[in-house]
């Protein structure tokens, strides 16, 4: 697969394929990991990856923009069909710059604006005190309930009514729940702000008819491009028409130079395979696996937050079985399953050593594993968790995990010897 990069540089091919053998032998249970396939990472390995286009189809400052501009409005197009949009901007580099460019465009400096907090399930880029977002804005943080673990509404329609907020974040990066974009959208109204729909999480699902569009709904839907939809690494705004132009001027010439027109090829690619019933077949099978994978481990003695999922994550307080959540983790990639450590609501414990773990389901989808397979996945996790670090326990695991997934080819992966 790197004959030319084996020879101009042996020890970044060396590294590639140690990974790529890494995605093909292990579980990827990281929420927002996924395969993207070989025809996508086709088009982000192509020569399009040479051009610079500052600008925007039709209005560019360099020639030579006659194969891009094509490239850039199939994107858009296809952007907009999946998503039912008014207006799409695919020139983010990720899904970070795309809420930035949310806040150029609609605040100033010291205004306020709302988001969930991030140990509650946000986004640092929901206006967290760590991140610019939390620095140049007056940034409000709304909770979860601390019973039930599921969005306090009633606090963020107090928060907003005593804040009035320029901006409202609904979105989330570790909530495994629906949420409600007409309750934000009334509460949005009612205080005079920009609602913001962040789904770089579920925009696969939302594209698969699997979770509630807020397209309709919110004045603007930010999103990376690969998690759940299956894309290279990337961001996309779709917005109203009547925010296009303050859309479009934030991120050029507001916050970026030239766009990443491979990655806009891939995008496309992916917009495209978004599209075929294939894609709802595989979404389908993200979501019914995490509910079946939350249902086994909790018949192991493992506590879900907010008691389950509604989408293609879990969010696992590993501190009921009596262990934290990083040394869970850690122990699971030893045993060829790989998550996340992560924080639960309320959580006594610091960020970097939490009480839980993150579970996702969309990589192991994307292979053709499905909810029929999720008993034997919670086994494993259920052993490795009691085993208590025997490494013995740990190696038996990783070589039935492996032996297992060589019936599950890994998409866009195929090539690549175990």
């Amino acid at each position: 697969m790197f004959d030319a990069l084996r020879s101009a540089d042996p020890d970044i091919a060396a590294l590639i394929e140690s990974e790529s053998r890494r995605q093909v032998r292990t579980l990827r249970l990281i929420a927002s990991e996924n395969y993207a396939s070989a025809a996508v990472q086709e088009a982000v390995g192509s020569a399009l990856a040479n051009k610079y286009s500052e600008g925007y189809g039709g209005r560019r400052y360099y020639q030579g923009q006659q194969y891009i501009d094509q490239v850039e409005a199939l994107a858009i197009d296809r952007i907009k069909a999946v998503f039912g949009a008014e207006h799409v901007n695919v020139q983010p580099y990720s899904g970070s710059p795309a809420n930035l460019a949310v806040y150029f465009a609609f605040a100033s400096p010291g205004d306020p604006v709302m988001g969930l907090g991030l140990p509650h399930g946000g986004h640092l880029t929901h206006g967290w005190n760590v991140n610019v977002s939390g620095k140049w804005f007056d940034a409000h943080q709304y909770p979860v309930e601390r019973d039930s673990e599921l969005l306090d509404m009633a606090a963020m329609r107090r928060i907003a009514r005593e804040v009035r907020p320029k901006i409202l974040f609904a979105g989330i990066t570790a909530y495994p729940r629906v949420v409600d974009w007409d309750a934000f959208r009334e509460v949005a109204d009612e205080v005079g702000a920009i609602l913001v729909a962040d789904i770089a999480h579920i925009s696969g699902l939302v594209a698969a008819g699997l979770h509630p569009s807020p397209v309709p709904v919110a004045d603007v839907v930010t999103s990376t491009t690969h998690k759940t939809f299956r894309g290279p690494r990337g961001g996309m705004i779709l917005c109203r028409e009547e925010h296009a132009r303050a859309i479009d001027r934030a991120i050029f010439p507001g916050l970026q130079g030239g766009p990443h027109n491979n990655t806009t090829a891939g995008i496309a690619v992916a917009a495209r395979e978004a599209a075929q019933p294939s894609f709802r077949e595989y979404a389908q099978r993200v979501v019914d696996s995490a509910r079946a994978l939350g249902e086994a481990l909790v018949e192991r003695g493992f506590r879900l937050v907010t008691g389950g999922t509604d989408n293609h994550m879990l969010i696992v307080d590993t501190m009921h079985r009596g262990v934290p959540g990083k040394p869970v983790a850690q122990a699971l990639e030893r045993a060829g399953m790989v998550c996340n450590y992560n924080s639960i609501p309320f959580d006594p414990r610091k960020p970097f050593d939490p009480s839980g773990i993150r579970i996702g389901t969309a990589a192991m989808a994307s292979r053709g594993i499905g909810a029929e397979h999720m008993t034997r996945l919670a086994d494993w996790v259920d052993q490795v968790v009691a085993a208590s670090d025997d490494t013995s326990v740990e190696e038996r695991v990783r070589g039935e995990v492996e032996e297992f997934l060589i019936d599950f080819p890994a998409p866009g992966l195929e090539g690549v010897t175990p």
